[in-house]
């Protein structure tokens, strides 16, 4: 079978350089929509793009995606396995630039250390031929095992394939019947499916209806506890509502699973500031400038930091 692989050696700069959003845009022929898409699912590096600039390795990370993407290798299968990856290294690390990432025909792989690895398990994997794993099958009992694995199988790449569809629909502007429909297609069909239980909620959410939202935001969590865009995008259902401290701790839940979250630190330092604890806002508002030096939001940032800092030392000599 013919294997497709991506990996990159291209130096890096030897200064960080910033790449425009256009720029990135146009010397990989991504789309827009595309780009934001990838975004939206948290496929890029930790903590993702600096607003409208993007690193080197962001680059590399894309060019992965490009490729995989150009393979039919399906985004949920990506998403899933760069998601499952990132457990399995270092904080900050991103699986798109540190491990090589190919595909067998539509199927994703990872190679680690030389040895080939499950990438949603992260179980290294022994190389069998396909004459070793006819001989694995022929044994008693095995035929139905097979089958049934098989049908699973099937049943997951329909689901799919359904919450593909559910994106497309939504990329293109679709009716919201129409998309519901099909991220509820994909979650009939795999109850585990836990992004597009998180989609459903998004789209309860932009249209304000909190109470569906809630309840598909929860699922998600409760398919995957350890789904950090479920708590964070709960986190912000909450907040939208004015319920502070379940907010908070959905951000922190967020950040927990993933601590290099930009966007749950800049929440959580707001919810701190706006709470009267300056201290814990700062701590927050710190370490987003960490994942997110550059953008308009980082400003904001830096502002609410002077402001903190400014009403310590004015606060100081009356305490004093």
């Amino acid at each position: 079978m013919h294997i497709v692989c991506y990996t990159f050696t291209v130096p890096a700069p030897a200064t960080q350089q910033a790449y425009s959003r256009e720029e990135v845009r146009r010397r990989l022929g991504v789309s827009k929509r595309q780009l934001g898409s990838w975004e939206k699912q948290n496929l890029l590096s930790s903590g993702g793009s600096s607003g409208d600039s993007f690193s080197f390795s962001d680059i590399v990370a894309l060019r992965t995606l490009v490729g995989l993407r150009k393979s039919k290798v399906s985004a949920v299968q990506i998403r899933k396995a760069i998601l499952a990856m990132r457990k399995h290294l270092r904080e900050g690390e991103n699986p798109l630039t540190e491990l090589k990432i190919y595909s067998q025909g539509k199927k994703l792989e990872v190679q680690f250390g030389g040895q080939k690895m499950e990438p949603i398990s992260g179980q290294l994997l022994l190389n069998f031929d396909a004459a070793e794993i006819t001989k694995l099958l022929s044994f008693p009992g095995q035929t139905e095992g097979a089958s049934a694995a098989s049908r699973a199988l099937k049943a997951r790449r329909e689901a799919e394939n359904w919450f593909e569809k559910g994106l497309d629909l939504e990329q293109t502007g679709a009716p919201i019947e129409e998309v519901i429909a099909a991220y509820l297609k994909a979650s009939e069909i795999d109850p585990t499916s836990a992004g597009a239980l998180v989609n459903l909620g998004t789209v309860y959410f932009n249209a304000k209806d909190w109470k569906e939202a809630e309840r598909y935001y929860r699922k998600a969590v409760e398919v995957d506890p350890e789904y950090a865009l479920a708590h964070f995008n709960l986190g912000n259902l909450y907040d939208e509502r004015g319920d502070r401290p379940a907010a908070l701790d959905h951000y922190i839940a967020a950040i927990r699973i993933h601590p290099r979250y930009a966007d749950a630190h800049y929440n959580i330092a707001l919810l701190y500031q706006s709470l009267g604890q300056p201290l814990k806002a700062v701590r927050h508002w710190t370490a987003y400038l960490t994942m997110d030096p550059g953008s308009a939001w980082a400003a904001i940032a830096r502002r609410e930091l002077a402001r903190i800092k400014e009403t310590a030392i004015l606060r100081g000599p009356q305490q004093g």
